[in-house]
């Protein structure tokens, strides 16, 4: 995938291009993985890619076409599960398979969708059950006195 150049001034125009490209070789890839006979059993596959689409894209922060180590760690503290350096690194290994020491997008679906299963991916798909209870908005609900215990 293509990288951003940091020295480059431009702003939001060469930006945006970037992403565009960058959403466009996702697209590519997950096309890829719909025509693939690999995953026609998996329910709902083009709305999982989108989604992975999405997610793989907030958490890739340098917009590089890999998650590296921090993108990694940025990921895990975001959903309350931070861990040491140490520890992610051999997240990424246990998913990286182009021993590159960062997670492809090809990797990551594979990762999500493969039946073997990494902590990575145990995390991000339990991710919501760790989440607090929204707190109820507004004033008590009022009690009468035969509710009372």
């Amino acid at each position: 995938m293509s990288v951003l150049n940091p020295t480059d001034k431009q702003g939001g125009k060469v930006y945006g291009q970037h992403m565009a490209k960058f959403e466009t070789e996702i697209d590519e890839i997950n096309k890829s993985f719909l025509q693939d006979g690999d995953y026609d059993d998996v329910e709902d596959l083009e709305f999982k890619l989108a989604e992975f689409k999405n997610k793989f894209i907030e958490c890739d922060r340098d917009k590089s076409g890999d998650l590296n180590v921090m993108d990694v760690k940025y990921l895990l503290e975001k959903l309350g599960q931070a861990k040491t350096h140490l520890e992610v690194v051999n997240m990424i290994k246990e998913v990286d398979s182009l021993h590159q020491g960062a997670i492809s997008y090809t990797d990551f679906v594979r990762m999500m969708l493969g039946p073997k299963s990494s902590v990575l991916k145990i995390i991000l798909l339990f991710e919501g059950l760790g989440k607090p209870k929204e707190k109820p908005k507004g004033p008590p609900p009022k009690k009468d006195l035969a509710s009372l215990p």
